[in-house]
């Protein structure tokens, strides 16, 4: 299918071939007809995108500390890369999107195929969107009439915050295409509207629509023009919806409001406020966020649980709903806002001209014979035929273009498949290394007999079904860890293990590092038992983000400090045989990211593992340090080790290595030489039940077996 791409690297925004999604539980897969074209929006992105390094950095003040923090503790070079392997990431544009119901996701019962449907997907062919940010279309409502529905929503929902009363008089600057539909949504609401822009054609539209609407650049000065049309009173509340960074629009709304007044921002613009100016009128100033309540809560959006009607009226999707009823009764005008019509592959006649005034709404036209491919050739195969060791890649997130592609490119790695949900991460990542195609549906990885290893790198909720669907499959499995979040899940890992002609793998990478290595090494084969202290600065993760989720993510001890647990029995040279977790504060949640994990192992030997999320950034983020007859070794961020108390060494110095190249350049030769996994499995096994232990410690608040 096709779908329009903007790249934040170049500024380059193309039509780039990519499978179709596949259809998720609690989706809606959409055969799109119109998409409309938010020339404020993507303006902003495609000018974001053309800006260059500098320009871009000044833009974004708060992540060049972020990326100064970085090089201070990972190095400059890692840094430079992660930051130019994030800009390369491709941005599926659009986001006012109308089409057919082509298929329904479990969980779904709202919609069936055939409905005529408004969400807010993207600029493409197909898109699969979550059943609470899609609305069915009234019979009389066209599909380009349906367009405007998620870009109404948004103005809707600055009236909501404001709350404007029958006859009220509410201004709304900025009359771009959120600002006439705003105005228009006040003026149904029984207001008296005024709006003012610069340019006159908006100008003129508004006082079409019976919008009090004028030019502040042809004389009128808007807070003398207000104050005016209100006898001295000024104006009940005002809506900003336009976009620029002077700070003279947030002055002009407050001392054109009346005492008391209320102010909403909805666009972007200058902040600098002016306390004289909100202090003497007791003004009130709030920012919209987007659509409505349900906006960026992933149990809303992703698990679709609706907020009860009687605690909270007005949602995002009855915000959709109500958009669309106001066009189907007339209230609103939005046929009149469109200036041109575009058939899809001639996009570059928006995105060319994205500087002129004179387009309002552009709408995109789709072709009803969308390509329905999942799997796209992108490029052909680097690799001889009847090779060994080809790797199909399932995930195409972070991990997989920061960590692991650029490791397998190192390792001469025969890709001939990356799989992701949408299509396009996985096609972008596929143009970039070279991978021979990319593909939304697994199963056609796993079907091809040329592949040999299958890389799991999904969220973790996924790793175990895919890992026992690959081991069916009699393919090489490597999963990023962990390798499941449910001793269930493992148990039935297991089964699939036992009778599977494959390999089970986990990227349970730190005991491939150079600086592990040495000190197994110094350590020796020998039973005497160890003491071991782990630390772990993790930083923070907001508590919003999937891996807090513990049937998604499975929570950071289990998704991450299993790292850990892998490495002391590297270097114990035993399994954990009980586990006690103490989590901070007095009623610590089971998702926890600050604890000290307790281990007891088959030899005797003792580890603590101190995994902290609320350290410095700037300080090391992992430390080691182990104690054994008499001697000391003191392993720092993965670059320094030292020893104490051995002969002949004193410290080994490298650039940051966790082990990641050593690990898949081992593993991919291994496959290819007819070996199965690096780590055993009943190791993998004892680490993957030692860390959901951890969690049952918690619960229990005592030792746990393994």
């Amino acid at each position: 299918m096709k779908q329009i791409i903007q790249s934040f690297k170049t500024g380059e925004t193309i039509l780039e071939d990519v499978p179709k999604p596949q259809v998720k539980p609690g989706h809606v897969l959409i055969r799109t007809s119109k998409t409309l074209v938010s020339l404020g929006t993507e303006k902003m992105l495609v000018n974001f995108g053309k800006a260059n390094l500098l320009q871009k950095a000044k833009q974004q003040p708060d992540k060049v500390k972020e990326v100064l923090t970085k090089v201070k503790t990972d190095g400059l070079m890692p840094t430079v890369n992660a930051v130019f392997n994030k800009l390369s990431e491709p941005l599926a544009l659009g986001y006012c999107n109308v089409g057919v119901v082509e298929a329904i996701g479990k969980g779904v019962d709202e919609f069936k195929i055939g409905d005529r449907v408004a969400s807010n997907g993207s600029h493409a062919e197909f898109v699969c969107i979550p059943k609470n940010l899609v609305a069915a279309i009234p019979k009389n409502v066209t599909d380009e009439e349906a367009c405007f529905t998620v870009i109404g929503s948004i103005g809707l929902q600055g009236i909501r915050l404001l709350k404007p009363t029958f006859g009220e008089t509410v201004v709304v600057i900025g009359l771009g295409l959120i600002g006439l539909i705003t105005a228009q949504l006040l003026k149904a609401h029984g207001c008296e509207v005024i709006g003012y822009d610069l340019d006159k054609d908006k100008v003129d539209l508004a006082a079409s629509f019976g919008i009090t609407a004028f030019n502040p650049g042809e004389g009128s000065e808007p807070v003398k023009f207000v104050m005016d049309k209100t006898n001295g009173v000024g104006c009940d509340g005002v809506i900003i919806t336009a976009s620029t960074k002077s700070d003279v629009v947030i002055s002009d709304a407050a001392k054109m409001s009346r005492k008391r007044g209320k102010i909403v921002l909805v666009g972007v613009i200058g902040l600098h406020l002016s306390r004289a100016d909100f202090y003497e009128k007791e003004l009130e100033f709030q920012v919209s966020c987007s659509y409505g309540p349900g906006r960026y809560d992933a149990n809303y959006e992703s698990k679709g649980q609706d907020y009860p009607i009687g605690y909270v009226r007005w949602t995002e999707k009855r915000n959709f709903e109500a958009i669309l009823n106001s066009i189907s009764n007339k209230s609103v005008d939005v046929e009149s806002l469109i200036t041109q019509r575009i058939p899809l592959h001639n996009f570059s006649e928006i995105y060319d001209n994205m500087q002129s005034k004179e387009a309002i709404a552009s709408i995109l036209e789709y072709s009803s014979s969308a390509g329905n491919a999942t799997t796209v050739v992108v490029s052909e195969p680097r690799y001889s035929p009847n090779s060994k060791g080809v790797i199909g890649i399932v995930g195409a997130g972070n991990f997989t273009g920061m960590t692991l592609l650029p490791n397998l490119k190192k390792a001469n790695a025969k890709i001939k498949y990356i799989t992701s949900s949408a299509g396009v991460s996985g096609t972008g990542l596929a143009k970039k290394y070279g991978i021979a195609r990319s593909t939304t549906k697994y199963s056609d990885v796993l079907e091809d007999a040329e592949v040999d290893i299958v890389i799991i790198t999904t969220r973790h909720n996924l790793h175990s079904q895919m890992a026992i669907d690959g081991l069916k499959a009699n393919k090489h499995v490597f999963v990023e860890k962990p390798l499941a979040i449910h001793h269930n899940q493992l148990d039935e890992i297991e089964e699939a293990y036992k009778n599977s002609q494959g390999s089970l793998m986990v990227g349970f990478n730190r005991r491939f590092s150079p600086h592990i290595r040495k000190m197994k090494s110094l350590l020796g084969s020998s039973e005497t038992p160890i003491n071991v202290i782990a630390t772990m600065n993790a930083g923070f993760i907001p508590e919003n983000v999937w891996v807090h989720d513990m049937e998604i993510g499975g929570g950071r001890i289990i998704g991450e400090a299993c790292h850990y647990i892998d490495l002391l029995s590297f270097l114990t040279g035993s399994s954990v045989t009980s586990v006690c977790l103490n989590a901070m504060g007095n009623h610590p949640k089971e998702n926890t990211d600050n604890a000290s994990i307790l281990l007891r192992f088959e030899n005797g030997s003792n580890a603590v593992i101190n995994y902290f999320a609320n350290g410095s950034k700037s300080y090391s983020k992992e430390r080691l340090e182990v104690y054994s007859q008499g001697r000391t070794i003191i392993m720092d961020n993965f670059r320094i080790t030292k020893g104490y108390g051995f002969k002949g060494f004193g410290k080994l110095k490298t650039k940051m290595d966790k082990g990641h190249l050593s690990q898949f350049e081992n593993y991919i030769a291994g496959i290819a030489e007819g070996n199965g996994s690096l780590i055993d499995f009943e190791s993998i096994m004892n680490t993957s039940r030692a860390s959901i232990a951890a969690i049952e410690s918690l619960k229990t608040k005592s030792w746990v077996s393994v």
